[in-house]
């Protein structure tokens, strides 16, 4: 069984990009589909490979780019579209 793809994200960039639009950590996290609590791991760095489905969901409700929010160095490749 092949592991399952994940992308490595920038949490302080997350952070910064949702205190920038305004939304609280509740609103981000109940968006897209996660717990504040695991949202804030996200965001503090404990937690920084996340599946594509969260990935994105975060992506899209903060209305970012991939170069906004992926590690640097993050293969081009495990970019979603």
């Amino acid at each position: 069984m092949a592991p399952r793809p994940t992308v490595e994200v920038d949490g302080a960039a997350i952070r910064r990009i949702r205190l920038l639009s305004g939304m609280e950590m509740g609103d981000l996290a109940g968006k897209a589909g996660i717990t504040p609590n695991y949202l804030c791991r996200i965001e503090t760095g404990s937690r920084r490979n996340l599946g594509p489905r969260v990935y994105a969901a975060i992506r899209t409700h903060l209305g970012a780019t991939d170069d906004q929010l992926l590690a640097p160095g993050e293969d081009q490749q495990q970019r979603t579209t």
